[in-house]
């Protein structure tokens, strides 16, 4: 099993810290041979940011984005996991203590706004640990 997930893209435009790069996201089926008559087929452009200085790199060149496994499973660990256990525990607690599905179920929403909130503010501190880099 691969320790690096990458994609092949395209340098869009450069800055003093960052550099954007263009990748074409496909699902599995976009490669297949049918992907043309089958309507599960689809493609998205996405720009990543790698923020690393140029050297010498330029405008159009073809590069290679990578990040390790560990880092997609951290990401998708701060997004998607930590905040379901967070619901769940606030629907439950609220639950026992109220009985009322109702305030159980808004609670346990409302107690998402935090989470991302505080995630949001914390994004520069997040930004050095979920880096990308060019090989």
């Amino acid at each position: 099993m691969s320790t690096k997930i990458s994609h092949s893209g395209i340098i869009e435009s450069i800055d003093e810290r960052c550099i954007h790069v263009r990748i074409v996201q496909t699902s599995a089926c976009a490669a297949c041979k049918v992907a043309g008559y089958c309507n599960a087929a689809e493609s998205k452009e996405k720009i990543i940011d790698v923020y690393k200085t140029a050297g010498n790199l330029k405008v159009g060149d073809t590069v290679t984005v990578t990040a390790s496994s560990q880092m997609a499973t951290q990401a998708l660990l701060f997004g998607f996991a930590y905040p379901f256990v967070l619901l769940v525990v606030v629907l439950a607690l609220v639950l026992w203590f109220t009985g009322d599905e109702a305030t159980a179920g808004l609670s346990a929403l409302i107690s998402l706004l935090p989470y991302y909130g505080v995630l949001y503010m914390l994004r520069h501190k997040h930004r050095e640990k979920f880096a990308f880099d060019i090989e």
